[in-house]
């Protein structure tokens, strides 16, 4: 077994939840196309960079593709999970968002340049919850969110009023 390969038993696991052979022609083997899969996803190479050895890029993309959008990949994730609840060993009170940073900079932010008087105005954001049922990854969505007015608003008048 090659480093980004499934075991035998994670095969075992996840074998009987993949699409069997249906009309139409052959399809290649699921398992070595689940491995090339793996290959792409834990490298993070482009689907073009894949090694010759471990198939057809453009056909395990396609088939990547497809399991994507048919909903495959959620019914081994809700599977396994479901195992691992049985098990145990999932805390469902412990909520996780990726903390992963890029480091960008000072102006990024807002901060004026080193010979500047004045910073220009920093864009507040906020993170709202770009849907998904549960069993899929939570994602966000960042929108521009308005900062509050400095000064207090201005009186309201009556239209009659002021027209008269």
């Amino acid at each position: 077994m090659r480093r980004h390969e499934l075991s035998d038993s994670q095969w075992a696991l996840i074998e009987p939840l993949l699409p069997k052979q249906g009309r139409g022609g052959k399809w290649n083997a699921h398992r070595p196309m689940l491995d090339a899969m793996m290959w792409v996803l834990k490298t993070g190479a482009p689907w073009r960079d894949l090694p010759e050895r471990l198939g057809n890029w453009k056909s395990i993309y396609h088939r990547f593709n497809r399991w994507r959008r048919d909903g495959t990949f959620d019914r081994i994730v809700r599977a396994l999970r479901i195992r691992l609840d049985k098990q145990g060993k999932i805390d469902w009170d412990l909520w996780c968002v990726d903390g992963t940073s890029i480091r960008a900079a000072r102006a990024a932010a807002g901060a004026g340049k080193k010979d500047t008087k004045t910073s220009r105005k920093t864009t507040r954001w906020v993170a709202q919850e770009a849907g998904g049922d549960q069993s899929s990854t939570w994602s966000l969505t960042v929108r521009a969110f308005p900062s509050p007015s400095p000064s207090p608003r201005a009186r309201r008048t009556n239209r009659r009023s002021s027209s008269g």
